[in-house]
């Protein structure tokens, strides 16, 4: 079974060895993960076995026909309805788990999600109301003789997102790592875990960066999010936009062209034309520890932890094994 526990980065794991001590003894080692680091793209990629560029996914929050959509939430600011406009099947045409059935255990509230549909669908929902339901509902699984199962668990990313780095995540962590201890507990004697995870994390804290305003005058609108944030031009500002952003933020974030990362297959070897219509001009990579700030990106709450770009915190995650 695959066990896909969000947020939880191999450099964060090995700070944490000794909260962790059922992952700290199981066999693998770091992967990467794809870019953007984030939670809609790389789950996507999990379970498409696809790149984003393919997939189609591209980001937390992606231009689609001029519409920015919140891929996680399904959402635009513009009006009616977003699933209706942006149907999660066209959207992300792609079977996940290779046209199988298979029984995904994850959070009951998010069965009937938009996102769930563009990239679970056709899989089994096996919802679970608390953390401590998610190894007993893997178990039944197993014993009902499914050959693979699939397993969600967001506390990591949530607690990181909402407190950072400190007494609640090493809780958090610790927590995980008993979940982990007791899905091993359920397995069959023929079953193997694998866990890995969609991204890592860095605290930003309050070091939020005000996109520069004469760089924003060249600026139609913004999709991405605060650590991988896109710039779409205004109309043949393309150009004079790569300048701008490089003069203003080079000292703090990789500012590349849609040309360079595609160039540079940062999103895989095959980019449709479709999927290149949903990258900005200019995306803002944070290099360091910063979010680059978007009033249309906030959410209920300030992220103290954040992911999205590419350095090694939020690049590498977890391979690793255990066997019943």
């Amino acid at each position: 079974m695959l066990f896909v526990i969000d947020g939880l980065g191999w450099e964060q794991l090995q700070a944490h060895r000794h909260l962790a001590p059922t992952m700290s003894s199981m066999v693998g080692g770091p992967i990467t993960t794809v870019a953007p680091t984030t939670t809609a793209t790389a789950l996507t990629s999990i379970t498409t076995g696809l790149t984003p560029g393919e997939h189609g996914l591209i980001g937390y929050r992606i231009d689609v026909g001029g519409d920015v959509l919140n891929v996680l939430r399904w959402h635009t600011d513009g009006p009616g309805d977003a699933r209706r406009q942006h149907e999660p099947q066209r959207l992300q045409p792609f079977a996940p788990f290779m046209g199988e059935t298979v029984p995904v255990v994850s959070k009951g509230e998010l069965e009937r999600s938009s996102f769930s549909a563009a990239h679970l669908r056709g899989c089994n929902p096996v919802g679970w109301r608390a953390p401590s339901s998610l190894a007993v509902s893997v178990g039944e699984q197993l014993r009902a003789g499914a050959p693979f199962v699939y397993a969600y668990y967001d506390g990591v990313d949530k607690i990181a997102h909402e407190r950072g780095f400190g007494p609640y995540y090493d809780a958090e962590i610790t927590a995980a790592d008993r979940l982990v201890a007791d899905v091993i507990g359920v397995l069959p004697a023929d079953a193997v875990l694998v866990v890995t995870a969609d991204h890592g994390q860095v605290h930003v804290g309050d070091r939020l960066v005000t996109p520069d305003a004469a760089m924003m005058r060249l600026v139609h609108h913004s999709s991405g999010e605060g650590r991988f944030r896109w710039l779409h031009a205004r109309s043949g500002a393309a150009t004079e936009l790569a300048a701008a952003a490089a003069a203003a933020h080079s000292d703090v974030a990789w500012t590349v062209t849609r040309e360079q990362t595609l160039d540079e297959q940062w999103f895989g070897p095959v980019v449709s034309p479709p999927v290149q219509a949903r990258l900005g001009d200019v995306a803002l990579v944070a290099r360091d520890d910063v979010s680059f700030d978007d009033p249309a990106d906030s959410g209920p709450f300030q992220l103290v932890c954040r992911h999205g770009s590419l350095t090694s915190a939020e690049v590498y995650v977890p391979l690793i094994a255990a066997a019943g």
